[in-house]
C-alpha cells in the first residue's frame, strides 16, 4: 500500500489537469456552432483549443518541477515518478505549442482521452463491483470538476490573449 498511495495521488494529479479537456473541447465546439463566437482574428475559436491544452500541460510540467525541487537528479526523478509512461504522455501535451500540431484540433482531444478513460475505468469498476470503495469515485468526481474549471480558465485566458493581441494590431494587418 505504501507505493500505491503515491501512484494514486500522481494519477489524481494527471486527472486534475487533463481529464476535463474533452468536455470543454466539445462544449466550445457546440457553442461556436450556435453562438456568434466563431471568429477571432479571422480564425475559428476552436483553433485555439489545442493552445489551451498546451497551457494546461505547461502548468502540469510546472507542478512536476515544483514537486521534484531541489533534487532534479535522474535517481530522484525515477524514484518520485510512479507511472513514467503516463507522465511522459501527459508531458507530451506541451508539444501542442508547436504551430503545426494545433492545426489538427482532434489530436489534442485524442491525447486527453487517455486521462478521461482512467476516470471512465474507475466508474466502470465501481459499477461492476470490482471497486467497493465509494471514496475513489467521490475523489474522481471532485478532481474531474476541478479539471473542468482549470481547462475552462485556461481557455478563457488563451481567448483573452488572442483578443488583446487582435486589438493591438495596427489596422491593415
Amino acid at each position: 500500500m505504501g507505493s500505491s498511495i503515491f501512484t494514486y495521488v500522481q494519477q489524481l494529479e494527471m486527472l486534475a489537469f487533463f481529464s476535463g479537456y474533452p468536455l470543454i473541447y466539445y462544449l466550445v465546439r457546440l457553442l461556436t456552432r450556435n453562438v456568434s463566437l466563431k471568429n477571432i482574428r479571422g480564425t475559428e475559436t476552436v483553433t485555439i483549443l489545442p493552445f489551451t491544452y498546451a497551457l494546461v500541460g505547461t502548468l502540469y510540467l510546472g507542478l512536476q518541477l515544483k514537486n521534484l525541487y531541489p533534487d532534479y537528479t535522474p535517481e530522484n526523478v525515477s524514484h518520485r515518478i510512479q507511472q513514467p509512461y503516463l507522465v511522459i504522455w501527459a508531458l507530451m501535451s506541451i508539444l501542442f505549442w508547436i504551430p503545426s500540431l494545433p492545426k489538427r484540433q482532434i489530436l489534442s482531444v485524442l491525447h486527453s482521452f487517455v486521462f478521461f478513460f482512467i476516470l471512465v475505468r474507475d466508474l466502470f469498476f465501481q459499477l461492476m463491483g470490482i471497486i467497493s470503495d465509494q471514496d475513489i469515485i467521490r475523489n474522481d468526481m471532485k478532481i474531474y470538476t476541478v479539471s473542468i474549471f482549470l481547462n475552462l480558465a485556461a481557455f478563457i485566458l488563451i481567448l483573452l490573449s488572442f483578443l488583446i493581441a487582435d486589438r493591438k494590431k495596427p489596422p491593415g494587418f
